[in-house]
């Protein structure tokens, strides 16, 4: 199951998890569509593996499956593409 993690790992961003804006590499590290597309070209800094759109949990799915609340923030990965 997907962590869906709250924020962008780049610039902090938060992310709920009905965002739009949110994408995951494989490993679900999560970045904003700003930083991927301005910063770092679609790759994961981490595992360089494709970004692709975080898909969105039903709402009713939440009260067993609860979003994430831990916060990832390595900005010092993140370099320009």
């Amino acid at each position: 199951m997907l962590q869906l993690r709250p924020n962008c790992e780049c610039c902090d961003r938060d992310l709920p998890p009905d965002s739009r804006l949110a994408l995951i590499c494989s490993f679900e590290c999560t970045f904003c569509t700003d930083c991927a597309a301005t910063r770092l070209g679609g790759r994961c800094p981490n595992c360089t593996g494709e970004l692709i759109p975080r898909p969105i949990r039903p709402p009713v799915k939440f009260a067993r499956f609860p979003a994430s609340a831990e916060r990832v923030h390595r900005p010092e990965r993140c370099t320009a593409s």
